[in-house]
């Protein structure tokens, strides 16, 4: 298991450097920048040094070279349009907020969609499995910049349960999160309706349904763990991007995370800041991806010798 962990691991390392060359490039040829002459005038002088203090006015192969060398070094630089903390340190402050609802958000996608989905596929084909099932369609269908805006009108505006935004009290991380959760939820009450319902028709749960065992052992001792891995797959994935926060949810809610701060450095051409929120994102996806694969060779063995 552990040379397993650490083939797919070493793996991960080229995709990673990959990741950061082709955006570092896709950043650098997109129109504009981040020192342009806006309404305010500034000496074209003044710019020049700007431009030079961050390595700007080197050809870009150069820029790439230094770029690369620091990132080893694991210095993702200053912040170009918000000097007053370097890029590590605004991850390190925004992060957290995205982390934490994307924790609630998976809490939430967790439990809705793996209690839809085991009901779904117990009675398949009756209203048990048609009507979790279509509200899980209508989840997938609707996107979080409705699914939102609803829920505020509803709870907020309507019945004044809940804050209309904000991160400070409890009760401001309920509707973000149900927002967030809700899309994710649906998937999960698919996929796990798909594999539990493949696993339940399997011979060895007839074996165990004859021997007399009771439904809920049958489904929790013998077809859940068998029936989870669609949903473990998917998971990976997920949860970074549920960890590093969703940009349309964090807007609507005005919860400080990295997905407000990423949308604000790519309107502001901040090139560091948006390659580190990136690279960021981009590692969280790879580790989750491992614990994934980590998670899909403990439960099914044979996955570990492909």
């Amino acid at each position: 298991m552990t040379r397993y962990i650490l083939r797919r691991a070493l793996g991960f390392i080229p995709v990673f450097l990959i990741i950061a060359t082709t955006v570092f490039f896709l950043i650098r040829l997109a129109p504009g920048g981040p020192f342009q002459e806006g309404e305010r005038h500034v000496p074209p002088e003044v710019l020049e040094q700007i431009r030079e203090s961050y390595n700007l006015n080197a050809p870009l192969p150069a820029q790439y070279a230094k770029y690369m060398m620091d990132l080893l070094r694991g210095d993702l630089g200053p912040s170009m349009q918000q000097p007053s903390r370097t890029v590590s340190q605004w991850i390190a402050l925004r992060a957290p907020v995205s982390i934490e609802l994307g924790v609630y958000s998976l809490a939430v996608a967790l439990a809705i969609g793996l209690t839809a989905g085991i009901v779904a596929s117990l009675r398949p084909n009756t209203l048990t499995d048609y009507i979790p099932m279509s509200i899980a369609m209508a989840g997938i269908c609707m996107p979080t910049f409705v699914m939102g805006p609803l829920l505020v009108l509803i709870f907020a505006l309507k019945l004044q349960w809940l804050p209309v935004s904000g991160w400070d009290a409890p009760m401001d991380k309920i509707l973000p999160s149900l927002t967030l959760g809700s899309v994710y939820a649906a998937y999960v009450a698919r996929l796990a309706r798909g594999g539990m319902f493949e696993v339940l028709a399997q011979d060895f749960i007839r074996t165990a349904r004859a021997k007399g065992l009771s439904e809920a052992r049958v489904v929790l001792r013998h077809a859940l763990r068998g029936g989870m891995q669609p949903v473990v797959s998917f998971l990976g994935p997920a949860a970074a991007g549920l960890l590093t926060g969703s940009f349309v949810v964090e807007k609507i809610f005005l919860v400080p995370g990295l997905g407000k701060q990423f949308v604000d450095a790519a309107f502001n051409r901040d090139y560091t800041l948006l390659m580190g929120a990136v690279l960021f994102y981009a590692a969280l996806i790879l580790l989750f991806n491992l614990v994934v694969d980590v998670a899909q060779a403990w439960l099914d063995p044979r996955v570990r010798y492909d």
